[in-house]
């Protein structure tokens, strides 16, 4: 198969520059409009706003807090609220407009945003999270709504952070509405599922991909490189399939055993040791950067993004790539493993089971009534298997990788959203 490539003649230092340039290749294939492309270069509201929080020692320490709201043309944005050191603008522009894209690949009636604060969630106590995660719900009362933008969690959050941020929010409106954000508690409105959801994306798309490469699961090795929500849950299920994992791996330490690793044994592991794998007995430490180049089929990059570059893809050994993690792939790296004639499910179809969940949480907040996890499972997979079919169909159909194929998926989608609903 011929593919369809970013020129890597540049490099792009921002994230979303590298959004720009796979948006850029993939409105040239089909021809997209260029009123179209033009509105969704450019996202539709950005919000910063300054934090000052009452430390535990009394001191007020001044906290970024970021909100991008990318596309509205397919129904309310949603997107999550990561805490990190290195949030900025730029990366929150980048990870809203891949929400878009994300939305209309999974067939969702949402558009995309996301958002952010510029913190240390691990060096910071309950008590100023919980203070942060109040103020910052503050600040954001004219931006989020059940109907308008709907935030869940990220990098750096959980459940206990939208039980926050939800409470503020109605405290703050005078509103009752368990389905403004999503990710939350069980006994909060959340939805059964929620947690495994990304990583049982990942586990859908890699079977897919395998049954169009002819290959049996319990033929293949595997490699997860991130051992948090996602990669936790995606090494379990593709596990379960029976698939070997042979390699895994956190910010602590990486691991790889030709054998098989226990991943029960991880899970067990990282419960008991502060949810890191420094100190795993059950392989052989490994350099991190060897991780994602080590012997395997399957490698699912399943923590953070540019990870795989024009440095290392030339010397990864996998057959299929399942993004797991938002952006873990350069642009400048996607010829390279297209000439490889690696496969790579792209982030916005492998990791769009966390939204597609957060999505059903919201319909049965709005409804009143929960499913059951079969039922929230049973829908999910359906809905990953016809998004993966209809982005493979384009890769046929336009010669080009999976990638360009599912921008292409996504905009086909937009551009009638744009169209129908007119611009000023």
């Amino acid at each position: 198969m011929s593919t369809q490539t970013v020129n890597n003649a540049q490099a792009h230092e921002s994230m979303f520059d590298a959004v720009l340039a796979r948006l850029d290749a993939a409105a040239k294939l089909m021809n997209l409009s260029s009123d179209v492309l033009n509105v969704l270069r450019n996202p539709q509201r950005e919000v910063k706003v300054s934090l000052p929080i009452t430390m535990d020692n009394g001191k007020i320490e001044v906290f970024e807090g970021y909100r991008t709201v990318h596309s509205t043309h397919l129904g309310p944005s949603k997107g999550g609220i990561r805490y990190a050191m290195d949030v900025n603008s730029d990366e929150v522009r980048a990870l809203a407009a891949w929400m878009s894209f994300k939305c209309a690949v999974a067939n969702l009636p949402y558009g995309g945003a996301k958002g952010g604060i510029k913190c240390d969630p691990r060096a910071m106590s309950v008590g100023e999270l919980e203070r942060l995660s109040r103020a910052y719900a503050q600040s954001m009362k004219d931006v989020f709504g059940v109907n308008r933008d709907i935030p869940a969690p990220d990098m750096g959050t959980s459940g206990r952070e939208m039980a926050w941020i939800l409470d503020e929010f109605n405290k703050v409106t005078g509103e009752d509405s368990p389905g403004v954000i999503t990710g939350k508690p069980i006994a909060v409105g959340g939805s059964l599922g929620r947690d495994a959801a990304t990583g049982r994306g990942v586990m859908v798309n890699t079977l897919a991909a395998l049954k169009k490469m002819n290959l049996k699961p319990t033929e293949v090795t595997a490699v997860v490189q991130g051992f948090g929500n996602v990669g936790s849950h995606a090494a379990r299920l593709l596990a379960e399939k029976g698939i070997k994992i042979v390699g895994i791996g956190d910010h602590t330490a990486s691991f790889y055993n030709s054998n098989g690793i226990d991943i029960k044994a991880a899970l067990d592991f990282v419960a008991k040791n502060n949810r890191v794998l420094k100190g795993f007995t059950g392989a052989t430490e490994i350099n991190a950067n060897e991780l994602l180049i080590s012997k395997c089929d399957v490698l699912v990059p399943g923590a953070l993004q540019n990870v795989i570059t024009i440095d290392n893809a030339s010397k990864i050994q996998a057959k299929l790539i399942v993004e797991g993690a938002n952006g873990p792939t350069t642009p400048e790296a996607d010829p390279i493993l297209n000439e490889k004639g690696i496969i790579c499910v792209p982030d916005i179809l492998a990791n769009s089971g966390g939204v597609t969940v957060s999505y059903f949480e919201w319909v049965q907040n709005k409804a009143g009534y929960y499913w059951t996890e079969d039922e929230v499972n049973t829908k999910h997979d359906l809905k990953m298997e016809i998004a993966f079919e209809a982005i493979w169909n384009n890769t046929t159909t336009y010669k080009t990788s999976m990638r360009i194929a599912a921008y292409i998926t996504a905009l086909q989608k937009i551009e009638q959203g744009v169209k129908l609903k007119g611009a000023f």
